[in-house]
């Protein structure tokens, strides 16, 4: 049977006097994609920050692997494999894709000359160039400026070097949010690939289409708490679209319409 690569139980975070997650739990799975949905203000990127480190729990159980994370941070979470890739990318424009893909971990590049150090850029153009023909994506030469590539290809260069570095979960914001029908579909189709790899995928998004598309299981966020998980196979489109906006609301809407259009 599978162990839970991430386990949250009961989490909560607070800012002040304000509750910004009230009592979150989820199990994530290698080789299956966790879809979380919400509309804004739901509580998705409170909770993506504090399964990233960036946000400390104020309460609650975090654990990767069954062990216990004390003081989560960043770069603790990073080094335990947990890549996280925002939607506002960090990458530069005018940086090549093989720059912007070392960025930050140019170590894994560095070449020694007596006491100088220096870059291997005929090195990182390679792998650069290789992993992103692997993910079906080809680029004329790893030395172009990434500003030069659409929405879709930086999100899927971003998830690349997440998994060239080891991550063993994505934790994916709203990757296809700002793409076109073209793009997202290549965003869709890499994360089914690093599915097939082992890799846990933790999805966010509002859109439903897209995650059911790819998604093993769904977990509902309304302001700050779980609305429950579902299976694939025990839920429709639809009926994700309800408890996402809430079953009671479009109810009362419905019935409100239906008065109305009696009065007309």
């Amino acid at each position: 049977m599978k162990k839970p690569i991430i386990q949250i139980k009961d989490v909560t975070k607070h800012f002040g006097n304000i509750i910004a997650l009230n009592g979150i739990s989820m199990d994530l799975y290698p080789g299956e994609v966790m879809c979380l949905l919400g509309d804004n203000g739901a509580g998705k990127s409170t909770l993506i920050k504090t399964l990233a480190g960036v946000h400390a729990k104020t309460s609650g159980v975090y654990k990767i692997d069954g062990v216990d994370i004390v003081n989560p941070s960043p770069e603790k979470l990073l080094n335990a494999g947990i890549a996280t890739v925002y939607q506002d990318l960090s990458t530069i424009p005018l940086m090549s894709i093989s720059r912007n893909f070392f960025l930050g971990r140019e170590d894994v590049i560095e070449k020694k000359w007596g006491p100088f150090k220096f870059l291997d850029f005929k090195k990182a153009d390679k792998i650069a160039f290789d992993a992103m023909r692997e993910i079906g994506i080809n680029i004329r030469e790893a030395s172009q400026a990434v500003g030069t590539l659409s929405g879709g290809e930086r999100q899927c260069l971003a998830i690349a070097k997440a998994v060239y570095f080891g991550a063993k979960v994505l934790i994916l914001d709203e990757p296809t949010s700002a793409l076109g029908v073209a793009q997202s579909s290549m965003v869709l189709k890499y994360i089914l690939q690093a599915r097939s790899k082992g890799l846990a995928v933790i999805f966010i998004t509002h859109n439903v289409y897209h995650a059911f598309a790819v998604g093993d299981r769904f977990t509902i966020l309304n302001r700050g708490q779980t609305f429950g998980t579902y299976d694939k196979s025990g839920v429709t489109v639809a009926e994700l679209q309800e408890k996402m906006a809430g079953g009671k609301v479009i109810q009362d809407l419905s019935e409100e319409l239906g008065e109305d259009s009696k009065n007309l």
